[in-house]
């Protein structure tokens, strides 16, 4: 019998986070900073009116591009939260904005076209690259450099095949973050090259340091740049699969056209839910949002303190919700401390090198769970350290 599974879908390598994820569903008493999901529940407004929608019978289809009216909503936010400038037609409600990503790369890539990825960044980009023919480069940023993307680094890495550059920031796993007078040093490579920018601000309202900036505020960038972003983190609405992705026109057509072909459209109550998170959201100035951030940042710098005095170095994050720790000091790599880790002490966290080879000497903490956890998880490490004689005087 011939082969009948695709070469570039054979050659992907599972997940390095949902492997720990997975164990740890069926580990009685484990305690998981793994996975990168808000532990807030969906405001009750949200859900009380995606249940009254239900009930009035809005469950068919929306149109393709999504509702008008969420659509007209979403380019508001990005105006008057980021001084981001999309059109309503130029907008496009996904599945999320794992969706959105996909989207931009098949609308892009042609074989052989060279992605630029900056590393560690989050698990997908590479494989979503592979799968849509392209090839994605790895960039490397330094826990040195805070992680960020300098122009000398990127320079450093685009050849003629050179097409786009993925944006991660506010990053996961490195919780780093860039400033507006850090994304306007990389512009004028990015237009030297004529590049074409993903960002990638599914974070965007979890930034501790001053206000979040956009690369697509930047005068002439929203006309070269794919501007992503959703409800999943800052509205705490993971498992209603709703995104949005805002991009050049032409680029645009292309994604509505894959959109169309495998997707048709949002599930509507979602989207309905997603309409209510912005409209309650513009009348009390998005303070929901406000007291999520404000306990993401006090976890994080306890996580970051605690790790620290344990000798397993990181810095502050400044964005996301993520801790991105050194396990150099132990002798170990990120993968050897993670799986000995959750066997002797049953708390998980995901290996560095799942981003990128980077991180191979790195683990990754979300602090998305509850102060209590979070101190039963210290504890816990610190044991750990202790009996393997890892810990650092």
């Amino acid at each position: 019998m011939r082969k009948f599974v695709n070469s570039r879908a054979e050659s992907l390598k599972p997940s390095g986070i949902r492997k720990f994820f997975d164990i740890v569903q069926h580990m009685e008493g484990a305690i998981s900073l793994g996975v990168g999901e808000p532990d807030f529940v969906t405001p009750w407004n949200v859900r009380d009116a995606a249940v009254r929608y239900i009930r009035l019978g809005y469950t068919q289809y929306t149109g393709n591009r999504g509702l008008p009216e969420l659509r007209e909503l979403v380019c508001r936010y990005l105006k008057e939260r980021f001084d981001v400038e999309y059109s309503p037609e130029r907008t496009i409600i996904t599945v999320g904005a794992s969706e959105a990503i996909d989207l931009a790369l098949r609308a892009t890539c042609e074989v052989g076209d060279e992605i630029l990825v900056p590393e560690p960044s989050y698990v997908s980009y590479a494989p979503a690259v592979s799968l849509a023919g392209g090839e994605p480069v790895a960039v490397r940023c330094s826990a040195g450099n805070d992680f960020i993307l300098t122009p000398e680094i990127l320079e450093e890495a685009i050849t003629p095949r050179t097409k786009a550059l993925i944006l991660p920031y506010p990053n996961n796993p490195t919780g780093a973050i860039m400033t507006r007078e850090q994304l306007e040093a990389i512009v004028p490579v990015i237009i030297k090259h004529d590049l074409l920018v993903i960002s990638d601000e599914i974070y965007a309202e979890l930034t501790y340091v001053g206000r979040h900036f956009s690369i697509a505020s930047i005068e002439g960038m929203a006309e070269r740049t794919v501007y992503i972003g959703g409800f999943s983190k800052a509205f705490a609405m993971t498992g209603w699969r709703v995104g949005f992705v805002c991009a050049p026109e032409e680029v645009d057509a292309a994604m509505l056209k894959i959109h169309q072909y495998t997707i048709l459209c949002a599930p509507n109550m979602s989207q309905r839910a997603a309409v209510t998170a912005l409209k309650e959201g513009f009348e009390d100035d998005f303070s929901t949002i406000a007291e999520m951030r404000d306990e993401y940042e006090k976890r994080g710098k306890f996580l970051a303190d605690s790790l620290n005095s344990l000798g397993l170095s990181c810095f502050m994050p400044k964005g996301a919700f993520y801790i991105f720790a050194s396990v150099e000091s132990t002798g170990m790599d990120g993968d050897e401390f993670a799986n000995r880790l959750l066997a002797a002490k049953k708390v998980a966290v995901v290996p560095g090198g799942a981003f990128g080879s980077a991180g191979r000497r790195f683990i990754r903490c979300s602090y998305a769970t509850s102060m209590s956890q979070l101190n039963d998880a210290v504890l816990r490490i610190e044991e750990f350290l202790s009996e393997c004689g890892a810990k650092a005087d």
